[in-house]
């Protein structure tokens, strides 16, 4: 077993259990190294040793399996480097695919906390608040909004409290790199594998530079009409913060896509789901039935119409995936048996000719 406190990548999150994972690669001559960023079937990685360039030599059809940033990996060193292995995440963030395929897309691996970045230069979008939120539960990570410049807020408290209300249990924290509002308070709770995740123009770049104390991350100006901002971030990178852990920064994510986030909707709805327990009928659709208590609700002014038809949109948008999912796995477990069938046939009709 390798030195932790003498290795490069303790830094970069490398502990004792990953280590002892990693313990039949390192017999087969291989060294554990962190994805930084993948670009294009090659990847730039850190090992023990400091960065390297490699070729990616793992393969799936499955793009979940993909090799992405944040991920712990077996390299096999030498004058062409190749990438060999993962090891198994203890998180992922995952979305529908941008082609709408029934596959999902991996944004970072490995996870600690993820950071909603939302900006308050431009009125609130509460729909997108909660499905980046039911992105960042579904990852098994811990969620933490972030609301950036505070300074250009005509009412930063206003704000708190309306982002604190859609976000049962997580934690919001006012910011602004322009005056180093709670920089340091953010500092402070971030440990182990940060994501920033948000719109382009959120202003994630810029915090994250704060956080890293250093200009290293591009940044761009935003459109005043919309508050948008170009992709000065254009693909994702992992960058080790001054006082430990790692940041990783994102491209701004135009589309917020579900693929299987069933569990995550419940904590992000969660006053809604305690609120249907009520109603007297198991399956109540929250429309009209005697009883039901989320109605009820509505009608004390304790819930808005708003809150629940963004939960039912984002329940038929995960049901729709889940069954695109499963309609493609019956197609491929239906091509293998074919491909099965197939081989016996010619394996038969091979013997009844040799007899």
């Amino acid at each position: 077993m390798s030195n932790l406190s003498d290795s490069g990548l303790s830094r970069y999150g490398w502990t004792g259990a990953l280590d002892h994972a990693f313990a039949e690669h390192r017999e087969a001559g291989l060294v554990p190294a962190r994805i930084v960023r993948v670009d294009r079937g090659l990847c730039d990685a850190v090992t023990e040793s400091g960065p390297v360039r490699a070729r990616i030599a793992v393969y799936s059809p499955d793009p979940l399996q993909a090799p992405c940033t944040g991920d712990w990996a077996a390299l096999r060193p030498g004058p062409a480097p190749e990438l060999v292995a993962l090891l198994p995440r203890s998180s992922a963030i995952v979305r529908s695919s941008a082609s709408r395929s029934s596959h999902g897309q991996v944004l970072a691996a490995n996870v600690d906390t993820v950071a909603v970045v939302v900006s308050l230069a431009v009125p609130q979008d509460p729909a997108r608040l909660e499905r980046l939120l039911a992105l960042a539960w579904d990852s098994g990570a811990r969620p933490l909004i972030v609301l950036t410049k505070a300074d250009l807020a005509p009412d930063p408290a206003a704000a708190h409290a309306e982002a604190g209300a859609l976000a049962p249990g997580v934690d919001v924290l006012l910011t602004s790199v322009a005056t180093g509002q709670n920089i340091d308070v953010l500092t402070a709770l971030l440990s182990g594998t940060t994501v920033l995740l948000g719109s382009s123009g959120a202003g994630k770049s810029s915090l994250g530079n704060a956080l890293l104390g250093d200009e290293l991350l591009s940044t761009g100006a935003v459109r005043a009409q919309d508050g948008k901002g170009r992709h000065t971030t254009v693909r994702r990178e992992l960058v080790p913060l001054p006082g430990g852990g790692v940041l990783i920064d994102t491209p701004g994510l135009r589309g917020v896509g579900l693929h299987d986030a069933t569990g995550s909707l419940e904590q992000v709805f969660a006053e809604i789901e305690d609120l249907a327990r009520g109603c007297r009928f198991g399956d109540c659709a929250h429309h009209t039935e005697p009883g039901c208590a989320v109605r009820a609700a509505i009608e004390a002014g304790e819930l808005t119409e708003r809150r629940l038809n963004s939960y039912r949109k984002l329940q038929r948008e995960n049901a729709w995936a889940a069954s695109r999912t499963d309609a493609r796995l019956r197609a491929e477990r239906g091509d293998r048996q074919k491909a099965i069938t197939s081989h016996l046939r010619a394996t038969y009709a091979f013997r009844d000719r040799q007899s």
